[in-house]
């Protein structure tokens, strides 16, 4: 066989991640590694890093690489790409860390249209810390501090971050898309690679929601939780694109 029909991309290091199995971390990072690849910008691309399950993509991502406070990821970024206009500057986070404790930091960071990234993993769980009820979670939803499911009453709907943030006029990209699937991986994929040569191309803020499964915290197999988001995340968190300022002003 042929060497390099499918290998690892240069952005990534070759060592084992501790994700749980079945984790849809691993395909996302390969997709945002593949992308730095293809654009040639490994160079010249600083991530930021948050609190949660990716709280090690540090050690993942060959870039280089800060670490945020909780939810901070957005302001960490916004002081890089300010100090450093001609990087690539992203943050990949959660969304107990972006929808929850950096709720402000994300949609202040849209609001000014900072130059920057965010690739947003949306599991509607908290991950790292125990499983318990993220401000994505569903109405319903058995989690560790919901064992008898999110009440409407009491806790409220489940935010929608790419609809929210699609409001406001600095974006220049928004979309969720999901990775359960491989053409559902192609989708995403075209996304990411779209925010970060929108970054490239000198727009405004950019973010990608990827809807993520989590197994261990969902108490699922890895195929009954894929069937769980196409069931049930999926009708609450659409899949598309909810703004693109290029196809606006054509």
């Amino acid at each position: 066989m042929a060497e390099g029909l499918f290998s690892r991309p240069k952005a990534l290091f070759d060592i084992p991640t501790h994700y749980c199995p079945g984790c849809h971390h691993g395909i996302i990072h390969r997709l945002v590694a593949e992308v730095i690849d293809e654009l040639d910008i490994q160079e010249k691309t600083i991530g930021v890093a948050p609190v949660g399950c990716s709280v090690l993509a540090y050690e993942y991502f060959h870039v280089d690489m800060l670490e945020a406070s909780h939810g901070r990821a957005p302001a960490v970024a916004t002081g890089v790409k300010r100090v450093h206009p001609d990087a690539v500057v992203f943050t990949y986070q959660g969304d107990g860390d972006l929808a929850a404790i950096g709720c402000a930091e994300i949609v202040h960071a849209a609001a000014r249209g900072e130059k920057i990234t965010t690739i947003y993993v949306n599991n509607a769980i908290y991950g790292m810390t125990g499983g318990q009820m993220a401000p994505t979670s569903l109405i319903g939803q058995v989690t560790s501090t919901s064992p008898y499911g999110r009440n409407l009453e009491t806790a409220g709907m489940p935010i929608r971050v790419s609809e929210m943030l699609a409001t406001l006029d600095g974006p220049a990209f928004i979309a969720r898309v999901a990775v359960n699937t491989p053409a559902a991986m192609n989708k995403a994929k075209a996304a990411i690679k779209k925010a970060f040569e929108l970054q490239l191309s000198g727009q405004g803020f950019c973010l990608v929601e990827v809807l993520s499964i989590c197994p261990t915290n969902w108490g699922k197999t890895p195929l009954e939780a894929v069937t769980w988001l196409e069931e049930n995340m999926v009708p609450h968190y659409p899949l598309g694109v909810y703004k693109d300022a290029a196809e606006v002003a054509k």
